[in-house]
């Protein structure tokens, strides 16, 4: 028997096979193989298509296929993980209206913060455990307000996810852990917000029906069935947020369990059991993937934009023959610290641990009779981990204090100068384990489908594949990092923000 994780990311699609019983992938596709586009028509604003999404679903689907390492009708249920906080919206006859606002948009800001200060800061963040600040409740209400025609021809909203869902079977439905990501979930009251309702001007029947992360939500209708090779009627089972779910992929379910991801965007998650949240909505809380009324289970996120997505940048000025591979042997031919190149990573819209200021990327201590292409490259990736050192450091501020980070071996994790760079400056193990977002989708699938009787059985073999400690003596990443974080606060008080983040790791 096999399940079909579906992960549906701002660059790409990857779909994979994994054998129920040895809890493995057997096959997997990426699709495109170039990165998909990101639509900016003005300054700050980032869109995709919903409806291109689903065409490379389903190329990325039958490229599995053509491995021919199993035979498609065993799949017996499909798991779909998606990127976070985009704004799905579709008519009477479930067509998408508009483009997806995704989440590194950042025209909604000002419509989030003032959200905040006129419902209450005390009560968002004792409510929503967040500010609605650059989340989907806002995407909606900026759509509301600048492009009313098009909002009185939604019939439903949604997350990504829950449309790729609803294009396989046709149902539309959503979950506590979706909404709660879109600043559309009381946590208090235990319902979707009726104070955003009220606030916004948002009609309850925009919404789906709400279910279990882990259950049926909908049967593969007979035409997409036919045209992918796959049974008629199996279910969707599963549906997540990437980041819950890049967690679900570690076996992080537990209080005390922390993931990491540096993809497009760079983040750290960890779970706790009490409805937590930072006083500045710096990073930010959402229902885990196994969170319920009776048992709190939240996910605190934070999320740094310009990640991965700075790393391609590096990529494209060091030229068009250079792959990330090659970058990554570059970067490890330059000294730790990039002999003082610094790089700040935020040039990919507002990053929320920096109060949604939009401060832009940079590059500082460029020597040109000393700097290469490859002291850039070096510099971007530190710049990177010194970005995730700042991030956890509010985490720490918050009760979340790891001793281990867990990791998929992905992205930019493969390359050995990030991960020193990550360990080293944060003074934290990391643990590496095998599989990704489409591998987790899988496996959720599974559990969502009643074939494992829970999560624990579904992750019973998951083991790490690596460990990396960080050095017991002194390492330069202390001092760059002491050094990079002063750069950033120059940054910040331009704009007006004067920065008390301080955390010692002695």
């Amino acid at each position: 028997m096999l399940l079909l994780g579906i992960d549906l990311g701002t660059s790409s699609v990857k779909v994979s096979v994994v054998d129920v019983e040895s809890q493995r992938s057997i096959a997997s596709a990426v699709f495109p193989e170039s990165e998909a586009a990101i639509l900016s028509p003005r300054p700050g604003w980032a869109e995709q298509s919903p409806d291109q999404w689903w065409e490379y679903v389903q190329q990325a689907i039958l490229a599995c296929h053509a491995g021919a390492k199993y035979d498609p009708k065993q799949i017996a249920a499909i798991g779909i993980a998606y990127q976070m906080h985009g704004l799905v919206m579709v008519d009477k006859e479930q067509q998408a209206i508009r483009n997806s606002i995704i989440w590194c948009d950042s025209r909604a800001v000002d419509t989030g913060n003032k959200a905040f200060h006129e419902i209450g800061e005390s009560f968002c963040l004792s409510h929503f455990l967040n500010s609605p600040g650059n989340f989907t409740a806002s995407k909606l209400a900026w759509v509301k307000e600048n492009e009313p025609a098009i909002y009185e021809k939604a019939s439903r909203i949604m997350l990504p996810g829950d449309f790729i869902a609803l294009k396989m079977t046709g149902d539309t439905t959503t979950t506590i852990s979706a909404l709660s990501e879109g600043v559309f979930w009381d946590f208090m009251d235990n319902r979707i917000s009726e104070e955003i309702l009220r606030y916004f001007g948002f009609d309850h029947s925009l919404f789906p029906d709400i279910q279990p992360v882990f259950s049926i939500h909908g049967n593969l209708l007979e035409s997409v069935a036919s045209k992918l090779s796959l049974k008629t009627g199996i279910p969707v089972a599963y549906k997540s947020g990437d980041q819950p779910n890049n967690a679900l992929s570690l076996n992080v379910l537990e209080p005390g369990e922390v993931a990491a991801t540096a993809g497009t965007s760079g983040v750290i998650y960890g779970v706790c059991d009490e409805l937590i949240y930072d006083q500045q909505s710096r990073i930010n809380s959402f229902a885990h993937v196994n969170h319920d009324n009776d048992q709190h289970r939240i996910g605190v996120l934070l999320c740094i934009n310009g990640t991965g997505i700075f790393n391609r940048w590096i990529r494209q000025i060091a030229g068009a023959n250079q792959t990330y591979s090659s970058l990554n042997k570059m970067a490890s031919e330059i000294p730790a610290g990039s002999e003082g190149l610094l790089a700040l990573p935020f040039g990919n819209g507002a990053e929320r641990m920096l109060g949604n200021l939009t401060i832009g990327g940079h590059i500082h201590g460029l020597d040109f009779n000393i700097h290469t292409t490859a002291h850039l490259v070096r510099a971007v990736q530190e710049g990177i981990a010194f970005s995730f050192r700042y991030g956890l450091d509010i985490m720490r501020g918050n009760g979340i204090n790891p001793s281990v980070i867990r990791a998929g071996k992905s992205n930019l994790f493969l390359s050995d100068v990030f991960t020193a760079g990550f360990v080293e400056a944060t003074n934290t193990t990391l643990e590496f384990y095998e599989g990704d977002g489409s591998f987790g989708a899988a496996i959720g699938a599974g559990i969502g489908a009643g074939i494992y009787k829970s999560a624990k059985e579904a992750l019973q073999q998951r083991r790490p594949i690596g460990t990396v400690n960080p050095s017991a003596a002194d390492n330069i990443y202390q001092d760059r990092y002491a050094a990079w974080k002063d750069r950033l606060d120059q940054q910040l008080k331009n704009h007006g923000i004067k920065n008390t983040l301080s955390f010692s790791l002695s």
